[in-house]
């Protein structure tokens, strides 16, 4: 497993950790996800061979946020 940290614009609240935690969960290979509004980031623990960061990136901005890779 491999860790990645995105710093992410536009998380104001509990609620926008959970919809960007979701979204991420969402993709297979995703093990954990800890997203935190007052930080500005999300760690994700991702099997590397089928998440790397452009998807977790996609799955972030489709969520409606803007991910800094």
């Amino acid at each position: 497993m491999e860790q990645t940290t995105v710093d992410v614009s536009g998380m104001s609240c509990e609620g926008c950790e959970q919809n960007v935690t979701d979204a991420l969960e969402a993709l297979d290979g995703v093990a954990s996800v800890t997203a935190s509004h007052e930080d500005d980031e999300v760690r994700v623990e991702h099997d590397e061979t089928t998440v790397d960061e452009t998807t977790i990136a996609g799955a972030i901005e489709d969520a409606g946020y803007e991910p800094a890779v």
